[in-house]
């Protein structure tokens, strides 16, 4: 039930398409609103310099006729008003030193703002021009002398300009009405929002269009192995036909593929391979009996029967116990009880056991290298030698000799296992480990060998974090046992 409730907990993983659309939404929003803000500011820069520009003209226009009111001193109002005729939306006033408005556009009606601004300038032009300061009269507007303000409901970007002439000193306050500026640049925020709106629903859509089709050969390839069944596990991905960032990911497939139709040829030959097992001792033990209850026999008869099939069913146990064994080493269900071992001493000690069985044979056990210690389950090695030497014996001719060694590779023990017997070929060789495999399985099904001895002797080693190997050169064969070491200063 807690399995369950968190399974149904689990949230669904977002899908790829809509990671990358929603990653190219965020960036291509951002990169939109900047662009939106550089394009206004530019546009406000640019009727910016644009006023200032004007303003500069129209102050070369009052200047020249400021020039010419000082020298008539006649038609002051009529000559003044002709300084900016020919201007839409521009308007202008002079004011003498004391503040005095001299002239001003009959259209224009500036509020008390615009003495605010006068009296609350870093360089106020009033005073200046009052005090006579040193001034270099010139009509050049520069972008930071420029004010805005309002006045009647209207906004205006204007300039205070102050000029001498002679012994008068002028304020000259030019000014643009703002409202032509207001309506372009709302109408352009509004085309230019439009435009970028847009501009991001399609780079959205071709986004998406780009992933889907970026997706087909991931689609394909799927398709491809949803098609795959038990039977056509010899199917393999072809990595020339998909682009190279599927590489590694067909690769790892076609590597998986190799390994689970591995498993299953073993798989499929391991329950041949028990069936045909079970079915010897089993069909011993059949005919043995259905041949003794076919008449009747004495005493002696039915006790020799009995230890026949005695015999048959101690095979049949030792190798299901064998079977149960490597099921629960697959399973990850035998774990080591580790304890410091001495090789030498582990091995001398099963040689006592083995040696009467190697004295009936004829065959001498010997061994070389000297004490050296690992951390390994006791029993479990100990079955793992055992199952060697029981091997090494009944494939050992007579009057041979069968020679254990123990070395320090620095990484590794190493126990050799090498005995005299005839030689294997290498493609033997690499199923040595297999279950219920055999190099000639006509003339060794009848051994007192359960098939599953080497495949225990792998499990046990590979349990413990080492590895096995096997060589068969002139005439001898060598099993080689690597395990790791434990540092000396533990002893």
């Amino acid at each position: 039930m807690n399995n369950l409730n968190r399974s149904s907990n689990h949230k669904k993983p977002i899908s790829l398409t809509l990671r990358m659309i929603v990653f190219v939404a965020v960036t291509i929003s951002l990169c939109l609103f900047t662009i939106n803000a550089v394009v206004l500011d530019v546009v406000e820069h640019h009727f910016k310099e644009q006023d200032a520009d004007e303003l500069t003209v129209m102050n070369q226009s009052i200047f020249q006729h400021l020039h010419k009111l000082s020298a008539s001193k006649v038609n002051q109002g009529a000559m003044l008003s002709q300084a900016v005729s020919g201007h839409h939306g521009v308007y202008f006033q002079i004011r003498n030193a004391l503040g005095d408005i001299i002239y001003s556009s009959p259209e224009l009606s500036f509020s008390t703002s615009l003495s605010t601004i006068l009296s609350n300038s870093v360089s106020n032009p009033l005073s200046d021009a009052g005090s006579n300061k040193s001034l270099n009269n010139s009509p050049i507007v520069e972008l930071d002398a420029l004010h805005l303000w309002e006045s009647n409901g209207h906004t205006f970007r204007g300039a205070f300009t102050p000029y001498v002439i002679g012994n008068d000193s002028f304020i000259i306050i030019t000014a643009i009405d703002m409202e032509f500026h207001k309506t372009f640049l709302k109408n352009f925020r509004q085309s230019l929002a439009l435009v970028m709106a847009l501009a991001g629903i399609a780079t959205l859509l071709a986004v998406w269009f780009g992933v889907f089709q970026g997706l087909a050969p991931l689609r394909r390839l799927s398709n491809k192995v949803k098609s795959i069944e038990a039977d056509q596990l010899d199917f393999r991905l072809d990595i020339k036909s998909v682009p190279k960032e599927l590489t590694g990911l067909v690769l790892a497939f076609n590597q998986m593929i190799n390994g689970l139709e591995k498993s299953f040829k073993q798989l499929s030959h391991f329950s041949a391979d028990i069936a045909h097992e079970l079915r010897t001792p089993l069909t011993n033990i059949i005919t043995q009996t259905q041949v003794g209850l076919s008449k009747p026999r004495d005493i002696e008869e039915y006790k020799n029967l009995l230890y026949s099939n005695l015999e048959e069913q101690e095979r049949l146990a030792k190798m299901v116990n064998g079977m149960l064994w490597l099921a629960k080493s697959d399973h990850g269900l035998v774990k080591p009880v580790l304890e410091n071992i001495d090789l030498r001493q582990e091995i001398s000690d099963l040689f006592e056991f083995f040696e009467a069985l190697a004295e009936e044979q004829n065959i001498e056990l010997a061994l070389e290298g000297n004490a050296l210690f690992i951390h390994a389950d006791r029993s479990m090695l100990r079955q793992a030698f055992s199952n060697l030497l029981s091997n090494a014996l009944r494939h050992t001719q007579s009057g041979k000799t069968i020679k254990v060694s123990i070395e320090n590779t620095y990484a590794h023990a190493l126990i050799s296992f090498e005995n005299a017997g005839e030689h294997i070929a290498q493609e033997h060789l690499e199923k040595l480990f297999d279950r219920f495999y055999r190099v000639d399985p006509a003339r060794q099904r009848n051994s007192d060998g359960a098939g599953l001895g080497l495949s225990i002797v792998k499990s046990i080693i590979e349990s413990h974090k080492g590895y096995t190997e096997v060589t068969s050169n002139s005439g001898m064969i060598r099993f080689m046992i690597y395990l790791p070491l434990v540092n000396s200063e533990h002893h």
